[in-house]
């Protein structure tokens, strides 16, 4: 038995005629006879017996036609459901992300999708791009925004931002007024940083090993806004990436051109190579890259 069986015995019981119902169905009369009596053979029971000119469902018929009429609601709801998904009608998108990422990068892109898309739920989770990474890789995020390089061989993505880190410092700082600064410069600066759970922590570490010295960090914090405002209090310096600095005030803090080496900050949405995604996810995705993607 499958739902054809239940959908033509609902519209004999409707029309009161294997004919009527053929024309509704856009069959032919012997194909939905033969249909409701493979369905008969199948159950071992009448469906249908004639009255006089009359058709009517048997004792069992009904139970059969009172249990198809459940069955049917259930399909029906089900493929309008499907229907509203695959057109994008509604849906749910979990996307991770970190906590300098979401204010300054998606609010203009989230609410442009939000307006094409208005039934499509998005929940954002904000934490650390090594985290958002480790979500994304277990599923309990569709997607997210993390720090490049990741691990290719587990993620698809694509780029959404390339920049570098600005050195940032008090006005009154010795290297306030320099048109670039070299990294080595920083070996006895006391640092203001991000916490171990960022990848940007691992990168700034990363890259003052490189450069000849153990970084001097005296404070961190999981907030760009308050490690600015340590700077701006002078209790030390830090590098933030440049689309930040841009909005930091000029009177509390300077920035200034890392160089020799620069530490590109460069962001990209990641997800899982392996894995389903949703409809809304895989539009969010082709939505977000035709706006974001870096070149």
């Amino acid at each position: 038995m499958d739902i054809r069986h239940l959908q033509y015995v609902r519209q004999v019981v409707k029309c009161g005629s294997f004919t009527k119902a053929a024309d509704k169905l856009h069959i032919t009369q012997p194909t939905i006879s033969k249909m409701i009596g493979n369905l008969e053979d199948e159950l071992g029971v009448e469906v249908f017996v004639r009255s006089g000119k009359r058709l009517e469902l048997t004792d069992a018929g009904q139970v059969i036609y009172e249990r198809a009429q459940h069955i049917l609601q259930s399909f029906d709801s089900l493929t309008s459901e499907l229907n509203d998904l695959t057109k994008l009608k509604k849906g749910r998108i979990r996307i991770g992300l970190p906590p300098m990422v979401g204010a300054h990068f998606f609010p203009t892109v989230m609410s442009s999708f939000r307006n094409d898309y208005p039934g499509i739920m998005l929940e954002l989770v904000e934490d650390g791009s090594k985290k958002v990474e480790s979500f994304v890789a277990d599923g309990s995020l569709d997607m997210g925004v993390a720090l490049l390089p990741t691990q290719e061989a587990s993620f698809d993505s694509f780029t959404i931002v390339k920049e570098k880190l600005m050195l940032v410092v008090h006005p009154s700082h010795r290297l306030a007024d320099r048109q670039q600064v070299g990294l080595p410069e920083l070996a006895e600066e006391p640092l203001i940083t991000f916490r171990e759970d960022f990848a940007l922590h691992d990168r700034i570490q990363e890259a003052c090993l490189q450069a000849g010295f153990e970084p001097r960090v005296v404070y961190e914090s999981s907030q760009w806004d308050f490690i600015s405002e340590m700077v701006a209090a002078n209790l030390g310096l830090a590098m933030l990436p440049q689309p930040i600095c841009a909005r930091l005030d000029c009177r509390k803090v300077a920035t200034v051109p890392l160089d020799t080496p620069v530490i590109p900050w460069q962001l990209a949405m990641i997800w899982r190579k392996e894995g389903y995604l949703s409809f809304a996810a895989r539009e969010w995705i082709r939505y977000t890259r035709s706006m974001m993607e870096a070149d």
